[in-house]
This record gives structure tokens, sequence and C-alpha cells, in this order.
């Protein structure tokens, strides 16, 4: 890792550099990331899925995949996953383009909703309208509203996706989502059952996780957000019922 670690990005959260600092050698490493700054959402955090990048936006996610290249032990050199909302797709090919890549960025229903969240949109989007993104989340995580999946499930299913999709040792996988699934995906390997507005994905600002080199079902996911290495045993996700796990830091 080059000297240049203070240098970062402007408009970088902040907690991104402290996550860098901490991240291993040669694994097969994914950074799950919600998409850059984007135009303005309404009061109650829905943002329609036309709402672009903003210019901001587009400079900040070519040079975080510039400053990722030139400050990682770790090939950029892989294809991508995004949701396929154009503000991802835009963010994951201009992270390539600042890496001086360009590789293929594929579209997974999984990383926008209704995917791993959400079972009946219909009926969710009215609620969610109501009662805003966080609201939303919490109700998700309380398991206390119909038209979504179980929230292990919902884990569980981003996990799948990103376990099936990991690159070579020594490489980062990038996969672009929204703040919503990044938010409640946190929650569910935290083993947390409320969040609140200090707890939401800022623009850009994403989560570093590899697996162990075993089945799913026999993994571990390591994790490392807002500068905190974590750890849970897929197992306890699969069961849902079995004892919470005490995370590490």
């Amino acid at each position: 890792m080059s000297s240049s670690i203070n240098t970062m990005p402007a408009h970088l959260p902040p907690s991104m550099i402290d996550s860098v600092k901490l991240l291993p050698k040669n694994e097969r490493l994914i950074l799950f990331t919600r998409h850059s700054l984007r135009e303005m959402s309404d009061k109650n955090g829905f943002a329609s899925y036309a709402l672009p990048l903003t210019p901001k936006g587009r400079v900040l996610a070519e040079s975080w995949g510039r400053w990722l290249a030139a400050n990682l032990d770790y090939s950029m050199d892989v294809d991508s996953i995004s949701s396929p909302i154009q503000r991802c797709i835009d963010t994951a090919i201009l992270m390539q383009a600042g890496a001086g890549i360009s590789r293929n960025v594929s579209h997974q229903s999984l990383l926008v909703e209704p995917g791993s969240l959400v079972v009946d949109h219909e009926e969710v989007s009215k609620v969610f309208k109501q009662i805003g993104a966080l609201n939303f989340i919490n109700r998700f995580l309380a398991g206390d509203m119909a038209g979504i999946k179980a929230p292990h499930k919902g884990g569980l299913d981003l996990l799948a996706l990103l376990f099936q999709h990991q690159p070579k040792h020594g490489h980062l996988l990038l996969a672009v989502s929204h703040d919503t699934l990044l938010s409640a995906f946190l929650a569910v390997m935290m083993g947390v059952g409320e969040i609140s507005w200090d707890d939401w994905p800022k623009m850009m600002e994403g989560v570093f996780l590899w697996f162990d080199d075993k089945p799913f079902s026999d993994a571990k996911v390591h994790f490392i957000w807002r500068g905190q290495c974590y750890e849970r045993r897929l197992i306890e996700l699969l069961d849902p019922f079995s004892p919470s796990y005490p995370l590490e830091d």
C-alpha cells in the first residue's frame, strides 16, 4: 500500500479510509457499496430510480476507483455486479475507468428492490412512501410488514449472490447497490433489530467483505464497516433460530 493513504478523493466518506487501513492481504475481496452522489430525493428519503449521479458524483466515483487501484494490493481487473438502476451502473463503470480497466457490469436484480428485501413491490411501495426509508428498514428488521422477506432470508440472498461472484485471491470485486439494501444487510449481519440515521450508509460508502475458502454453509463472512472488523458464521443465518453469535471487532 502506497504512502498516499491519507490523500483521499474529495467527498468520499472518511470511514472508507478507516476501513482500508484494516484490509487483509490476498483475500477474495468484495466492496459492497452504495452508489456515488446523486440528485436529491424527497423529504421521506424516496429516491426515484430515474435520479442520476451529479457531476460531483461522477468525479467521485472515478477518483475513488483510481485511488483504490493505486493504493491497494488488489487488482480491480474483475467484472463488476450492480443494481440495474443507471446511477449504480454508472458508479461501477466510472470506478472501473478510474482504475484504468473496462470490464463487464452485470445487472443483478437482488441489488435493487423488489429483490433482496421485498416480495410484493406494489404493496410495500405504498407503505414505504408513507413511512419513509428509515422506518421501512426498521419494520423490515422487525418482520412487521406484509410483502417482505424474513430479515435473515434477505441477508442470506445477498450473501449468496456475493459468494457466487467472489473474485480470485488478490482481486477486488465491485458490487454497487442502494442505501436501503446496504443498511438492511449490515443490520442483519450485526444482529441488530433497529437502526438510526447515524447508521445509514452515505453515498459512496461501502463495506469490504470476504469469505472463508469453504462451502457456503460452512464459511464465515468477514467484513469491515466504518473502521471496525466483524465476522459471522453463515450457519447462523441458515438457521435463524440458532443463538445470536457475538460479533468480533
